[in-house]
């Protein structure tokens, strides 16, 4: 008997509407989330822990477990002390530093995990990976992806709006890092996962084409169903590759070479896939791009986010050190500085003021 599908690992509830976290003791009453109903919720001290006094009477069996940030120390800390609770399942409740918390305690005490978002700033609240600080820097463990997905768009319109635009920018990210892995396959025969390229270049599409704008309901539930397929995308593929090309390139570069300068991760990631989109010659493709970034609030040059053109110059030349072995359009060209000031500056032009 041939195999006729596959099983593609993804969360077995994602709720995404206005008012969803009223509902969300019904979420976790699933057996196949918590059988006994004994779950174990990490929150942080901000919007978490003001949540908690909100959905805390609907969940009376719950443990409650407040975490200081977003490091691996945390993160094992809280394994530490949920490991002899016996529960069904992990609550990450907050935004995304405790979220990826929640993700690796979960998996270091063999428990699924909820992820209940309060903000939208980037796509790993139901991706496979686990973004930590460590006494290197900042590390990524994988992780299985949350078996259920809670989104309510109040909550999220209640959130910073710099957390939306940065979502914005991640998500908008997805159709350069494709492009990179289309490149790849071209030039050096790497594999593509079709399906996880398709799934991540549509989300990419839904939010980059949508006429709506941060404070809408319609764009937000687009924005957040892009952002949790990317993380699916990722699972599909087994890596990161749907999601991460030259984009996130220059962003890690931008995190390691002026780490207490850096912006928001989704600022960094769509300015950089607008630079790489013109890097490749998609130059309308690149305008696009920049158009919509900037309606949506979202740098599309450097100085907007502090940073010279000497600086981005030397962040986008260091960036292929970031990701050893993975192919982008910035290691097909193998720039020098000269050659991308001058690209830059062609790049500006093209964008306009």
């Amino acid at each position: 008997m041939p195999v006729l599908t596959r099983l593609i690992p993804s969360p077995v509830v994602v709720d995404i509407r206005p008012g969803a976290l009223d509902d969300l003791a019904c979420v976790l009453a699933d057996e196949r989330i918590a059988q006994s109903g004994r779950l174990a919720i990490a929150v942080s001290g901000g919007s978490g822990a003001r949540l908690r006094e909100r959905i805390a009477p609907s969940l009376p069996g719950a443990s409650w477990y407040e975490v200081g940030g977003g490091t691996i120390d945390d993160a094992v800390r809280l394994a530490s002390d949920i490991k002899a609770g016996h529960y069904d399942a992990v609550v990450g409740l907050g935004g995304g530093k405790i979220i990826d918390c929640a993700k690796f305690a979960a998996a270091r005490v063999g428990l699924p995990l909820v992820a209940v978002a309060t903000n939208l700033a980037h796509d790993g609240l139901c991706s496979p990976v686990a973004t930590l600080d460590n006494d290197a820097g900042r590390g990524s463990y994988g992780v299985p992806n949350p078996i259920a997905v809670v989104i309510d768009l109040n909550v999220i319109r209640e959130a910073p709006v710099r957390f939306v635009r940065s979502g914005i920018g991640d998500a908008i990210s997805n159709i350069s890092a494709v492009a990179d892995w289309e490149l790849a396959n071209r030039v050096n025969g790497e594999k593509i996962d079709g399906l996880a390229a398709a799934m991540a270049r549509q989300a990419g599409e839904a939010v980059l084409r949508h006429p709506g704008g941060v404070g809408d309901d319609g764009f937000l539930q687009v924005l957040a169903e892009a952002l949790v397929l990317t993380g699916i995308a990722m699972s599909v593929s087994g890596d990161s590759r749907p999601s991460s090309g030259a984009c996130h390139e220059i962003n890690h570069a931008f995190d390691l070479l002026f780490p207490k300068r850096a912006a928001a991760h989704g600022e960094q990631c769509g300015l950089g896939a607008a630079f790489a989109m013109y890097l490749r010659g998609a130059h309308e493709e690149s305008v696009y791009m920049a158009e919509v970034l900037r309606r949506h609030g979202l740098p599309v040059t450097p100085d907007e986010i502090g940073f010279t053109v000497d600086e981005f110059v030397r962040a986008v030349e260091f960036a292929p050190e970031t990701r050893p072995g993975r192919y982008t359009i910035l290691e097909h060209l193998d720039l020098k500085t000269n050659q991308i000031k001058d690209i830059y500056a062609d790049y500006v032009k093209a964008i306009g003021s």
